[in-house]
């Protein structure tokens, strides 16, 4: 932690005595980088603008993300606002940069929250950086006036307040609620207390299931390759190449090679396809429950 702070530290001391940038020359480097790609100029443009990318991180060291990381983010966000920058628009730098900077920042602090993502839409980074304040806020003003709310007036009050679907609402409040916890956590404080990940069902097939399903596949197996024996050749052809190759060959390709119009093909296809399904039908009628 010591090395972290002095690491913090030393980085915001630099960034303190960076040079200011007037609006003239911060057009000039600006247009510099821009149309000449000139990266000495946009070194100086970042290097002056470095104090505002701290000064933004610092406002999110609450959600309890590393100064250093935090001051990282916001270094890439105002390199991403120099490369879109456009000079022309009569904007300043500084103003433009800011967007982006608070951007990266609130990503990062999004991805890093917990290890199930808490989300990406615009409604639902709204929440996660002002739904605690809107809260605090709203039970703070229905205490003074002597109200009291429940949980579900509170939720429907921050989603008209925010402008987000309440069942954001009710997602967002999940998430912040608890921490990610480790399945091979123990359920009690006791040695031989059993671990979260042992009463988590395993959803793979069971022996007796798995048994079952080689029977009725190797079964299934046996009744097509008979009822495929049942056609003649040309048709037991037309299906190989049609229905059991990697990449099923076209009724035109096949048509050249047999001698026959597309149409033809297609008849003969599908005039096998019917002798399969008739002979599979009559062997039992519990086949086509397992084709379905």
């Amino acid at each position: 932690m010591a090395i972290e702070t002095a690491r913090d530290f030393s980085i915001t001391r630099t960034a303190m005595k960076a040079e200011m940038l007037d609006a003239e020359t911060e057009m000039e480097l600006a247009i510099a980088w821009r149309d000449h790609r000139d990266e000495v100029a946009l070194h100086r443009l970042i290097n002056a603008y470095m104090r505002l990318a701290v000064s933004m991180a610092g406002k999110f060291r609450r959600y309890g993300a590393p100064m250093n990381d935090l001051i990282q983010e916001a270094g890439l966000g105002l390199m991403k606002a120099a490369e879109k920058f456009d000079p022309d628009r009569g904007v300043r730098f500084s103003t433009y940069a800011m967007w982006w900077i608070k951007a990266g920042i609130q990503d990062h602090v999004m991805r890093n929250w917990s290890m199930v993502r808490t989300g990406t839409t615009s409604s639902q980074k709204s929440l996660f950086f002002n739904m605690r304040r809107v809260q605090a806020r709203m039970e703070r003003e229905a205490s003074t006036a002597g109200h009291e709310l429940d949980r579900h007036q509170l939720r429907q009050m921050i989603s008209t307040e925010i402008g987000v679907p309440l069942h954001d609402v009710e997602m967002m409040e999940g998430r912040l609620s608890g921490s990610d916890y480790s399945l091979n956590a123990t359920q009690s404080a006791e040695d031989d207390g059993r671990e979260w990940i042992d009463v988590l069902e395993d959803e793979s097939a069971q022996a007796a299931e798995q048994v079952e399903y080689n029977h009725d596949t190797a079964q299934l197996r046996s009744w097509l390759l008979s009822s495929m024996q049942e056609l003649r050749e040309r048709e037991q052809f037309i299906l190989r190449e049609r229905k059991l190759r990697d990449k099923p060959r076209t009724l035109e390709s096949l048509g050249e090679e047999l001698k026959l119009s597309k149409e033809r093909v297609r008849q003969l296809e599908a005039a096998a396809l019917v002798k399969m399904r008739k002979s599979l039908e009559g062997r039992s009628p519990e086949v086509m429950h397992l084709l379905s």
